[in-house]
């Protein structure tokens, strides 16, 4: 089996993200800088060994939040999720890299869409109807691994709280309310807590206009 570091994965110049306008945090407008990252030229595949550690990298991550009424799909990551960095932290987000087989390699937003179904169907089932909407970036310079990724964050709205692992690594897995996972939102790892902090804020709907 070949190792998960010589996966080649979607980057894109941290430069490139920061003349679009550099943000720490959350950002709203995906749609603008992911209409002009998303293209060949901008976007590359690169050796995963090589851009973990590489800040001049940003890789490119689908991060997919599931939400009904008045709760909140979590998790916690065990040893199989691929970044070594989030063991054990609880998150609210599934999703993972875009590889190079996803659309035959296309550095395109086909790519990344077809990414985002495969990690979809290989991480959880969903068990009801639901709409999802792209809601915003999350860049994180504050550690070493969030210097090196580019989270697109999803909000998938389902009509009832049906969502059901399929992988070990999505441990403790089940929904919870949402007034519990900001009471205790330190044991989440920061991507979820900056998604907690700027788009679930209420306990009825989520923002999907």
């Amino acid at each position: 089996m070949a190792s998960k570091d010589d996966e080649r994965v979607l980057c894109v110049p941290t430069s490139e993200v920061d003349a679009l306008g550099h943000f720490q945090g959350f950002e709203r407008d995906a749609d603008r800088y992911l209409a002009y990252l998303l293209k060949p030229g901008i976007a590359k595949f690169v050796r995963r060994g090589d851009c973990e550690t590489d800040p001049s990298l940003k890789q490119i991550i689908p991060y997919v939040v599931f939400w009904s009424g008045d709760r909140v799909f979590n998790y916690t990551r065990g040893s199989s999720q691929g970044e070594s960095r989030l063991h054990a932290l609880k998150s609210i987000g599934v999703g993972g890299h875009v590889a190079e087989e996803d659309a035959a390699g296309g550095c395109t937003a086909e790519a990344y869409e077809m990414a985002l179904k495969r990690e979809l169907d290989e991480e959880v089932r969903i068990d009801v109807p639901g709409r999802m909407l792209l809601a915003g970036l999350i860049n994180d310079d504050s550690s070493p691994v969030g210097q090196v990724h580019l989270g697109v964050v999803h909000l998938y709205h389902l009509d009832a709280p049906a969502v059901h692992p399929l992988e070990d690594g999505l441990a403790a897995a089940g929904f919870i309310k949402l007034a519990q996972a900001r009471d205790s939102i330190h044991e989440f790892e920061t991507w979820s807590q900056i998604v907690l902090a700027n788009l679930l804020k209420q306990d009825n709907e989520p923002p999907l206009a």
